[in-house]
Parts: C-alpha cells; structure tokens; sequence
C-alpha cells in the first residue's frame, strides 16, 4: 500500500496527495513488486533501497548512494498471540532523498500513524533531516512506553503466581522475556546506528537537529537501561516462582498423603471387624457397633494430632 502526504503551505496541515511532489512524503506498507517498481521509477530510488526493510532479520543500518541516504532501525510492535498482548520489532527504512522522504515497513505502525493523525506537533514533509530525527525521537518514546507496559503487566502475573501451580502464568511471562530480549537487541543496534547519524552532513547543517538527535540518543539509552533492569527482575522473578510452584505442589501432596493416612485406619479397623469369623471383639456386645466407631475416630484424632505436631498435617 502506498500513501503520499504533503505539509501544505497555505495550512501548515498533513493533506494526503495522489501524486509524488518535491517536499512530500511517501509511506510505503506491505508493498507488492509492482509497488516497488513504480516508486522506484519516479523516484529514482534503486529497488535494493527500497526492498531492504521488507526483511524481517534485517538489522538497524546506515547507507547511502548517490545522493540518497537509507537509514534501517528497528521499531517496536505490538501483537495479539492466543488472546495474549506480545511485543516484538521490525525492520523500519527511511530513505531521504533530494526531493521527498520514503518510509518502507512490512506492518502500520503506530508510529507513523501519529504523523498522519496530527499527534506530533511542528512536523513539515519537507523539513526532511528534521523528519527523520521526529520519526526516531517517536521510536524512542514508544519503546519506553511499551516498556512500562511491559512491566505493570510482570506484576499482574507475578499476583497470580503468589497461588497458582499451572503453567499458564509461567509462560505468559516467558513471552514478556522473549520481548525484552527482542528490545534489548533492536534497541543496541539502534544505538549504533544513531551514533553513526551525528557524523552525517545533513544534520551537521542544522545544530537545533543536532540538538534532536541528542536527545534522541539518551531515550535510546534509557530504554536499553530499562529493559536490562527488567529482564533480570523477570528472570529473577521466574526462577523464585519456579520454586513457590513447586513448592506449593509439595504441600498438597503432603496434605494428600496424610488424609490418605488418615482413611486408611478405619479402613483396616472396620475390615478387621466385617471378618465372619467366631471371636470377635464386641461382638457379643449389645452397643458393640458404636463401640468400634468411637475406637476408631480416636485413633484417627491421634493420628491428626501426631502428624500436626509433625507439620505434616
């Protein structure tokens, strides 16, 4: 799917176009070949440009030909997975130009989104540099913000944990762990790639960009912090649960086994009494029956009494 927008002048407002002009601004979802092909031509973007974010392994990058620059980072995403939210990242390239700027991703983001919807104050198509450091201060705003989701939602589980003995809280936070494992690599590669970016001429123009990209690079790294701190917690915090669960398991099982302690005594007493055999005790006797179940629940409250004192009870 291609969509092209333009910052008009007379407004100041994002209006969508249906033709590529100098100084607008082209998103590119999901694109077919043929796609690809016509944006390539009127653009004169080479199709390797162009197709290098279509792959979901790619990794965050830097690149230039001609007079045409292609910067690749990895933006997150969220998913729905077996009615469960999961995170994960894709592969975003920006291409700026010299007349317009390209974004090509495999899913709508969000992120691109808020452009189109008016959320980003001050964004103009043809501030293209500037674009491009907004695109990436966004990036960095989402990935601390899925970040903090990521964490109230350990704590939702970690509650439930405290009295479960399933596997289905242990594998919900399995998944969050393979997220920040995800997060922790696009955000590493991500820094790297916004290092290189404070050596590029285009930004060097401008020190109010410059300024942008800085600030840009310290979300990144607050991001990297928090998702260190978090997957330990996590991993922590599933090796301690491991140990409740299993150690809650020991206790009904211990409790089980002492209520089948605890049956077993009649049963061996009234199997004793139900032989059909000459001489057995009460058998004369005219409360004898009564007799034998006031033995009996004795025994059995000795036995409850013992195993208590035990702790096995």
């Amino acid at each position: 799917m291609i969509s092209i927008y333009k910052t008009m002048d007379t407004s100041n407002k994002l209006q969508p176009i249906d033709t590529i002009e100098h100084g607008c601004w082209i998103n590119i979802v999901a694109p077919s070949d043929e796609d690809l092909l016509l944006i390539s031509k009127k653009s004169g973007v080479s199709l390797d440009f162009l197709r290098a974010a279509l792959d979901e392994e790619e990794t965050s990058r830097i690149d230039t030909e001609d007079n045409n620059l292609l910067v690749i980072v990895d933006i997150p995403f969220t998913e729905m997975e077996v009615n469960s939210l999961t995170y994960d990242s894709y592969p975003l390239a920006i291409i700026h130009t010299e007349f317009n700027l390209i974004t090509v991703c495999l899913k709508n983001s969000k992120i691109l989104t808020d452009f189109i919807d008016g959320k980003v104050k001050s964004f103009y198509t043809f501030k293209r540099s500037r674009f491009i450091l907004q695109i990436l201060y966004r990036i960095a705003s989402y990935y601390l913000l899925y970040l903090r989701q990521i964490d109230k939602k350990s704590v939702m589980i970690e509650q439930k944990l405290h009295r479960s003995m399933k596997n289905k809280e242990f594998i919900q936070l399995l998944s969050l762990e393979k997220s920040l494992v995800y997060f922790s690599t696009s955000l590493k590669a991500n820094e790297i790639t916004l290092e290189k970016m404070l050596k590029l001429e285009i930004l060097q123009k401008y020190p109010e960009d410059q300024d942008i990209l800085e600030d840009v690079i310290i979300e990144n790294k607050q991001a990297i912090e928090m998702t260190n701190i978090y997957s330990n917690i996590l991993g922590g915090t599933m090796d301690a649960f491991a140990s409740v669960v299993s150690n809650n398991l020991n206790i009904v099982m211990k409790l089980l086994a002492s209520v089948t302690i605890v049956m077993s005594i009649p049963n061996i007493i009234f199997g004793s009494f139900g032989m059909n055999i000459p001489g057995i005790p009460f058998a004369a006797y005219k409360n004898g029956f009564l007799a034998v179940y006031a033995i009996t629940a004795l025994i059995c409250v000795v036995c409850i009494i013992f195993l208590k004192k035990r702790d096995l009870f």
